[in-house]
């Protein structure tokens, strides 16, 4: 319900903007030829028509690929901020207007006021504005375009505590670094990649977590940063698990010439994992032991609740062997999987982690401010979230996808403390 009312006061919102511009479009000087003609009218509502059918196929078009949901969504709020902006200044001309006509209004009685002609060289200040609106909307576009690229490598150290009732005394202040959608395949500065890296293990987390999407589309997206991931080492280990871009399903560069050559893609994946020491859990979990206590680490293959992507997560399998456990801990590459089944159907999840939304790489990332269209997509985007005593935690990745560029949303690592304690109920629901 809160989504649909949003996204009915955002489409309202659209299209009175639209209604004033045009009205104001309207008045512009009569050498503005091309604003007066009935195709650019025509262009124009056609347009704003497009807008409204693509935010609306972002939010609830489930069939088509979260990629195609994010650009549509991204171009919709693109367009809002440029027509704030003009609108900004064609408001600022209305005042103007109605402050002139309220002062210049000759008293009874009162002969009216002679007013100059204009010259010809000079410009209406309603024109002036107007073109000054214009060239205004597009700077917050080239500030974005400026900024998208340079951003991409900005990473960001993010310090959570984590309080879990359960939590054995050894494990009581242990550190847990979680990076998430490497997509290796779009990085093209292995310079900065590797200051990433060496900024996480100045961390020096005693355990790390990597929850999905190493590559693209194809294992040999990885052939000359499989060095540099090779350094992420932790004391207590590394244990990753596949995101949905990982099975070769779809994306670039994947017209295989048979199911044998998918397969053999995938386990060239599974094998660079291996060569990088790190432990994939695929349906399955590990047992982490620290003087005679235990905590249990459970890593499940991809699983979405949108039908487009691959549903190979077994929960059924991941928590086998595990009743004895008093914590368990769930790598999960999907968030929507926490509330479509880790919460109803298996409460012995304390912990999950995730990534694969991107915050859609744009939008606000402050203290007290998050908000990214992708929030219309994935009721869990960013950060903590809980259910009662269950938790998630959504990262926002380390690499970027389609979009080569990041704006307000920037690239995570992400450091965790454990601390024995009941589940605050200061958190997002």
């Amino acid at each position: 319900m809160k989504q649909l009312l949003t996204g009915l006061i955002f489409i309202a919102v659209h299209i009175l903007l639209d209604v004033y511009i045009l009205k104001r479009i309207a008045a512009t000087p009569k050498k503005w030829g091309f604003l007066q003609k009935k195709w650019f009218y025509k262009t124009y509502r056609i347009g704003s028509v497009c807008l409204i059918i693509g935010f609306l196929s972002g939010i609830y078009l489930i069939f088509i690929g979260v990629g195609f949901r994010s650009a549509f969504l991204l171009l919709f709020f693109l367009a809002q901020i440029c027509k704030l902006t003009v609108s900004v200044f064609l408001g600022f001309d209305d005042l103007r207007i109605s402050a002139v006509k309220f002062f210049r209004h000759p008293a009874k009685n009162q002969p009216a006021t002679k007013v100059t002609a204009p010259t010809a060289d000079a410009i209406p200040r309603s024109e002036f504005l107007l073109k000054a609106g214009i060239l205004a909307a597009s700077v917050p576009l080239a500030s974005i375009a400026f900024s998208m690229k340079g951003t991409l490598y900005d990473y960001q150290i993010k310090r959570q505590n984590l309080y879990l009732p359960n939590l054995p005394k050894a494990f009581d202040g242990l550190t847990i670094s979680q990076i998430s959608d490497i997509h290796s395949g779009s990085f093209f500065n292995k310079k900065a990649v590797l200051g990433g890296v060496e900024m996480l293990m100045r961390e020096k987390a005693e355990l790390i977590f990597f929850t999905g999407d190493l590559v693209n589309s194809v294992s040999t997206e990885m052939y000359g940063y499989q060095d540099i991931f090779s350094k992420v080492k932790a004391p207590l280990g590394v244990f990753s698990i596949l995101g949905n871009h990982d099975y070769g399903d779809y994306g670039p560069n994947t017209d295989w010439a048979s199911p044998a050559a998918k397969k053999k893609n995938l386990d060239d994946l599974i094998v660079t994992h291996k060569n990088m020491g790190w432990d994939l859990l695929k349906n399955e979990n590990r047992r982490l032991k620290i003087n005679g206590e235990e905590i249990g680490i459970l890593g499940i293959e991809n699983w979405g609740n949108f039908s487009r992507f691959p549903k190979y997560g077994r929960m059924d399998l991941a928590v086998k062997n595990t009743e004895d456990l008093p914590v368990k801990l769930l790598l999960s590459h999907d968030p929507s999987h926490w509330r479509a089944e880790v919460v109803p159907k298996y409460p012995q999840i304390d912990m999950m982690f995730s990534g694969h939304t991107h915050g859609m790489q744009f939008g606000v990332q402050t203290e007290h401010v998050k908000w990214s269209p992708v929030e219309y997509i994935y009721n869990e985007w960013e950060g903590l979230y809980n259910q009662a005593k269950q938790q998630l935690y959504v990262n926002v990745g380390y690499g970027f996808y389609q979009i080569s560029g990041r704006v307000g949303i920037l690239p995570e690592i992400t450091i965790f403390t454990l601390k024995a304690g009941p589940v605050p109920s200061i958190i997002k629901t």
